[in-house]
């Protein structure tokens, strides 16, 4: 009989480590206490809508989670544009774009876009090359890189607040999940060198036409079994120990889980399940949160599939009113999801002041939505969305080795030397199969290229 293995957590990571398990011919079993897959990227009901629990992107650079798409036959529920265009947005009428120039190579597939910035100064486009240079010779692997913050690093660099604002932090503060001056520099230098100077097309963007849940639940369960792997929704984990997971249900009580061997995909505070894990450093990452506003119109206000903004309460929004089936109750209806990154100031904010907020954010946006009515609106927080990505956290993110034979570590927030991010989960879900599989339970790890079928990846809601 092949050798049996247990994979605790049924998100992006997770699934990523049951596949390759079950593809080296193992006997996986995927445990997950929640009634669906998908982790932190995920959809659930509400009143006859299908809603997504966050809005998250991938780029043509993210190979490891664009290979487990491929695997799970889901790269059809997606879209990847053909070349970079992010329309950005600033109040009163005011709209830019950040574009790549086709035939040109990285960093020159810029050099035009920026050129016409107008939400810049002149001054502020001619100085973005200095940065951009500076990013370029950032190691993201330095420790010293890492103590710095990206704030600091772009003031060095002569970059203005406005530039900072208006143009660094459009893809620094939705990837990283914090504000420049709150972010780690060698994570913001793996966003910049990965996505956007390096290859031309790797920022290209790409996102889910379908709800989430249908690619990383109902796609990727029924991959799954078909591999062969049994997966057990609504199964609590009790406790992890080398050679033995103990679950329990509802309907049938405990139950020991044999292992050879067990991947552990779970965020760090959950890692308690695992007594002998509980006190490593990586309990000091912290989280930082995101707050999603989703606002239904009476009718379209905008022919914009997403756009960030900038000057607005309004970090990004994106149009998700096919994927909803906003439209079977309401056939003029437009439903746009408002995504803020790096929410502490709105986390513990009342709905109905979060709903003003944005409503009217909106309207000075779009101005079509000052003329529409508002159907329903509400508001959805990931208070814990992704570990708080500081200076300093990255002698706190683990390898796949935990330490412990037997038991290996996955998921966004360890240490694939990319920030907390679905590419990350899928990196990681990988790496820590890779360790089950070869029983090296030892020595020093380092994150490596090993995995990848070709980045630094927009995360706008988080990682999986």
């Amino acid at each position: 009989m092949a050798d049996h293995h247990v994979v605790v957590g049924g998100g992006i990571a997770g699934i990523a480590a049951a596949l390759r398990l079950a593809d080296a011919g193992r006997t996986v079993t995927l445990v997950e206490s929640r009634p669906r897959l998908g982790g932190a990227a995920c959809s659930f009901r509400r009143e006859g809508l299908l809603v997504d629990n966050g809005q998250h992107v991938f780029l043509r650079c993210c190979t490891e989670y664009r290979a487990l798409l491929e695997r799970i036959g889901g790269t059809a529920l997606t879209t990847l544009q053909p070349r970079l265009d992010i329309p950005v947005l600033a109040e009163h009428g005011q709209r830019a774009a950040l574009k790549r120039t086709p035939g040109l190579p990285a960093p020159l597939h810029l050099a035009a876009s920026l050129s016409r910035y107008g939400l810049l100064s002149m001054t502020d486009r001619l100085r973005a090359g200095r940065a951009m240079l500076g990013l370029r010779r950032a190691d993201p692997g330095d420790p010293k890189v890492d103590a710095q913050s990206f704030g600091a690093f772009l003031r060095k660099h002569g970059q203005s607040d406005a530039a900072i604002e208006r143009l660094w932090g459009i893809i620094g503060t939705a990837t990283l999940n914090a504000h420049p001056d709150d972010a780690s520099l060698a994570l913001a230098a793996k966003v910049f060198r990965t996505g956007l100077l390096s290859r031309a097309d790797a920022a290209d963007v790409g996102y889910a036409t379908a709800p989430l849940g249908a690619l990383h639940h109902t796609a990727a369960r029924r991959t799954l079994e078909a591999a062969g792997v049994e997966v057990l929704l609504r199964h609590r984990v009790r406790s992890v120990r080398p050679g033995e997971v103990l679950v329990h249900t509802a309907a049938h009580g405990e139950r020991a889980l044999a292992a050879d061997g067990i991947v552990l995909a779970l965020p760090p505070e959950a890692l308690t399940v695992a007594p002998s894990l509980a006190a490593r450093g990586h309990q000091k990452l912290g989280g930082s949160p995101i707050v999603n506003v989703h606002v239904i119109y009476d009718r379209t206000v905008t022919d914009l599939a997403f756009a960030a903004a900038v000057g607005s309460p309004v970090q990004w929004f994106f149009d998700r009113t096919e994927p909803s089936g906003v439209r079977e109750r309401s056939p003029d209806a437009q439903y746009l999801a408002v995504t803020v990154s790096a929410a502490d100031d709105l986390i513990d904010v009342p709905a109905r002041d979060v709903i003003a907020q944005f409503t009217e954010a909106l309207e000075r946006l779009l101005p079509a939505a000052g003329r529409a009515s508002v159907l329903d609106a509400f508001v959805t927080r990931e208070r814990r969305a992704t570990f708080r990505q500081a200076p300093g956290t990255m002698g706190l993110r683990s390898g796949p080795d935990s330490g412990v034979a037997g038991i290996a570590l996955a998921g966004a927030w360890t240490d694939t030397g990319w920030p907390d991010t679905m590419e990350s989960a899928a990196r990681s879900g990988a790496a820590a199969a890779d360790l089950v599989l070869s029983g090296a339970f030892e020595g020093e790890w380092r994150p490596t290229e090993r995995h990848s079928t070709g980045n630094a990846p927009l995360n706008v809601g988080g990682g999986g």
